[in-house]
């Protein structure tokens, strides 16, 4: 069964449109250092919510809720996450991933179950070690970009910025590529610095307000948002 490491059983900000439920799958196999959900990274949780007291809890929402997010940790890593995915639509509900498509095989297995992917552009293929610590990741996340691309599935594309790990140049050069490929939605989030994996990270990410930064990226999508 699907190890879920915690859930949110309401919000309005993790699934476009829709009133969701989140479930946090556990384990994640990349090290990201400005992670503020380092308890998701282990394979195995302290506070893991059994699965079938996640479905009754589905059931009892299923006039209230519209959608279900399976979200991480890396949610991919799961063998149980199809199975779970197709459980949940048989309750009546929309599916959303989010997801870095840390492999990109099963990333491309599970597409075809999800109504709608946040998927998370870690930073430049060339840049991404510094920042899952994991040789590889780059070129792993950007293979998955691509299937999601292919695959004609609803998606947005976002970035986490902490300051001390990306030059504005870098980002910039990041949304350049993106629409090059032809992402249309892309949104920048500015790191929660109250707990993140590395200790060493500095909490504060102060960075110039950069209005001609976000100007730039808002005239390379259709649609840019920038939160935090």
């Amino acid at each position: 069964m699907l190890r879920v490491g915690g859930m949110v059983p309401l919000t309005t900000i993790d699934y476009p449109g829709q009133l969701a439920c989140v479930l946090f799958c556990q384990g994640c196999a990349w090290r990201c250092r400005y992670c503020h959900n380092p308890q998701l990274i282990p394979p195995r949780g302290t506070e893991e919510v059994d699965w079938r007291r996640v479905l009754a809890f589905l059931q009892r929402r299923q006039d209230l809720l519209d959608a279900v997010v399976f979200s991480g940790g890396e949610p991919t890593l799961q063998d149980a996450l199809p199975d779970a995915m197709d459980e949940v639509r048989a309750l009546g509900f929309r599916i959303g991933l989010h997801s870095a498509g840390i492999k990109p095989a099963a990333f491309a297995k599970v597409l075809a179950g999800a109504d709608w992917v946040g998927f998370d552009v870690k930073a430049l293929p060339e840049d991404c070690q510094a920042i899952t610590r994991v040789e590889g990741s780059g070129s792993a996340n950007w293979r998955s970009l691509e299937h999601l691309l292919a695959s004609g599935v609803d998606y947005e594309c976002r970035t986490t910025v902490h300051w001390h790990l990306f030059e504005p140049a870098r980002l910039l050069v990041l949304a350049q590529r993106l629409s090059q490929l032809g992402v249309k939605r892309f949104a920048v989030q500015l790191v929660r610095t109250e707990r993140m994996f590395d200790p060493l990270l500095s909490s504060v990410s102060a960075q110039a307000l950069l209005p001609e930064l976000w100007a730039e990226m808002r005239e390379l999508f259709p649609a840019f948002v920038l939160r935090g």
